[in-house]
């Protein structure tokens, strides 16, 4: 069930539905721009453990829904990286997407709330924020080097330079246009 790629295309279908339908998002695309996009998030073996969608609507918001399974329960930092590339243990990925640089944690551009995961595994996240874009701007996450998606051992604390001290990345998933 897990391993067919279709089942989770579907799954995530319906909820990126759902979302657009609850939320009233509306499709921004413009010249050269994106309104959304998604990553397929992997863990340290390779094996696929969830998808995230990423809209941005008229006012320039974006949204970031995130489903996974498979996760140790609790809370667990969860991030936008300034780089798009997800090799093991996912160091790759870069620091968090900050643009401008110098804004301390808890300011990042790529900071997102914690991700809750139930006891069963599972994970969701719906999450908005106007520091992050789509289109192109100084705040894109689609700049030169493009970005990928962490999921962190640990809670985040939304205070602590340059982390959170969220921990180790367990999970990564390139961010890629819709």
């Amino acid at each position: 069930m897990w391993t067919n790629p279709s089942t989770w295309r579907r799954r995530l279908a319906v909820i990126a539905m759902g979302a657009v339908l609850a939320i009233g998002i509306t499709n921004t695309a413009s010249a050269g721009g994106a309104s959304h996009a998604y990553a397929v998030i992997a863990d340290l073996d390779g094996t696929t453990i969830g998808w995230a969608l990423f809209i941005e609507d008229a006012r320039g918001r974006l949204h970031v829904g995130v489903l996974a399974r498979g996760l140790t329960p609790g809370l667990h930092g969860i991030h936008i990286h300034n780089t798009g590339e997800c090799v093991p243990p996912f160091s790759t990925a870069g620091s968090h997407h900050n643009p401008p640089p110098g804004a301390t944690h808890g300011s990042h551009a790529g900071d997102l709330p914690n991700l809750v995961v139930n006891r069963a595994g599972w994970g969701h996240l719906h999450a908005r924020t106007d520091r992050a874009t789509l289109t192109p701007g100084p705040t894109s996450i689609f700049d030169g080097n493009g970005s990928a998606l962490v999921i962190h051992a640990a809670p985040d604390d939304l205070v602590t330079d340059p982390t959170g001290n969220s921990g180790a990345r367990i999970a990564c998933g390139v961010i890629r246009r819709g």
